[in-house]
């Protein structure tokens, strides 16, 4: 009897032990809309999940969608993870529709907590027009009844392009639905019919795995649950594992900055401003710096963004002319021309409709009213500078007072103007001391006549 209670005291000890080492289950939160910014914060925590040895990857979402090159590049980490990933829409409120359906659809584990809500992954429309609708309900009742009810032929509601665009939609989310086991009818009618669920009715159908309500909770239920990923078969051993959450460094908040396109934007046109400046007024250099930093900073945003190439054409029009409205005297026509270009660019720059990618309208009107302020006054300087009066070269010599040094009595003789002595010529007698004036210069001779009585400013 002693010797079954040394062996159940050690089994324990044993299986303490064991529990206390753990590996470490990763928690990635994914907030807000996908874009290239947090699709290099997902894809870099995987990566840093299996540096560590992590057991799980938790990805905690709540979007409203995001860019599909970025869903794309998130589901692709996913898939090719040895480490298993698990997507939780969570707290209480939060969803995860569109882009977030995919992910949730190709994770290792899908779990939802209470209150939350996922699905309307109908894909949408790319460049100007209006959102794609989503196509009516199939109900095979109608079918009997489409002769009496319906007119012969119904009007097709969407384009060749929106047509492939939904179709693959469809086809993508069926397949990863098809990988991981799950409900592929709901799959492809989230996609076609813009459905969504809530937690119990996701149970229910058999889109997601499990509920919780926290964490925790989570990683309490998943343990001891066997997951195939990239590399084999995994046992999941979660009850009391360390719980690490991987916040965003500076890198990712960096990127989140620039590639929000209203940022991508000023930084695009303070680089233009900065551009300008310098090469208007030669020799600031700090405004040409700073002004070439940002429009690549800006630049590189833009190529990360689904962006419209007319859009990009038009701004670069409308500066090249409100540059051209600063040089040419066009009376504010070229100017005008420049700023009705911009704000046409602006407002098609972005190639997508989604959340959270749009430029607001006040931004694009303060930019070109900020921009027809500052080419004007740039004008303004340039048109000052040239009304200055010459100070060097030949034009500083026309008209300049001099004092003659010799007498001259006909033809050549000698003048100190500007402080130089001057080999100068004239018409008619002059005296020493005499105060003349420069008519005319050939080659190193100055034509000059006398002046005979004191003018204004001399």
């Amino acid at each position: 009897m002693l010797k079954c209670l040394k062996t159940l005291a050690l089994v324990c000890f044993w299986l303490t032990l064991s529990a206390g080492h753990a590996a470490p289950v990763v928690v990635i939160p994914l907030v807000g809309a996908i874009g290239p910014a947090s699709a290099d914060f997902v894809t870099r925590g995987i990566l840093r999940a299996k540096t560590e040895g992590a057991q799980l990857v938790v990805l905690r979402m709540d979007t409203p969608g995001g860019l599909d090159s970025s869903m794309r590049q998130i589901i692709q980490a996913i898939l090719a993870s040895p480490v298993p990933v698990a997507s939780y829409v969570a707290p209480g409120g939060a969803r995860a529709a569109s882009a977030g359906t995919y992910i949730l659809y190709a994770s290792h584990i899908a779990a939802m907590a209470p209150g939350t809500n996922l699905g309307a992954a109908t894909p949408v429309q790319i460049g100007i027009g209006n959102p794609m609708k989503p196509e009516p309900p199939k109900n095979p009742a109608d079918k009997n009844d489409k002769a009496a009810s319906a007119p012969a032929a119904e009007p097709d509601t969407q384009d060749a392009m929106t047509k492939k665009q939904v179709h693959d939609a469809a086809a993508y989310i069926r397949g990863l639905a098809q990988m991981r086991g799950r409900n592929v009818e709901w799959a492809e009618r989230a996609v076609r019919e813009a459905v969504s669920l809530s937690v119990d009715e996701a149970l229910a159908q058999k889109v997601i795995d499990l509920s919780a309500r926290d964490v925790p909770e989570l990683l309490l239920k998943l343990n001891g649950r066997k997951v195939s990923t990239a590399n084999g078969e995994h046992v999941l051993q979660t009850a009391g594992a360390t719980i690490v959450t991987i916040e965003p460094d500076w890198r990712n908040r960096f990127l989140a900055v620039i590639t929000n396109p209203s940022m991508a934007l000023i930084l695009m046109m303070i680089g233009i401003y900065g551009l300008i400046f310098e090469f208007s007024n030669p020799g600031f250099v700090l405004p040409g710096v700073v002004g070439a930093i940002c429009l690549l900073l800006g630049l590189f945003a833009l190529q990360m963004l689904p962006v419209n190439y007319a859009g990009l054409a038009l701004i670069l029009l409308g500066m090249g002319l409100l540059t051209a409205e600063v040089f040419l005297p066009t009376f504010g026509i070229i100017g005008v021309g420049g700023i009705i270009a911009f704000a046409l660019g602006a407002l098609i720059l972005i190639d997508t409709d989604l959340p959270g990618f749009g430029i607001p309208l006040s931004l694009i009107v303060t930019l070109a009213a900020f921009t027809a302020l500052f080419i004007f006054f740039i004008s303004s300087l340039v048109l000052k500078a040239r009304r200055r009066p010459v100070v060097s070269g030949q034009e500083a010599l026309l008209g300049s007072a001099g004092i003659m040094l010799y007498d001259l009595q006909a033809g050549e003789g000698w003048a100190r103007v500007h402080s130089e002595q001057w080999r100068v010529q004239s018409t008619v007698p002059l005296r020493k001391g005499q105060r003349v004036r420069v008519t005319a210069r050939s080659g190193l001779t100055l034509s000059v006549t006398p002046i005979n009585e004191v003018e204004p400013g001399e």
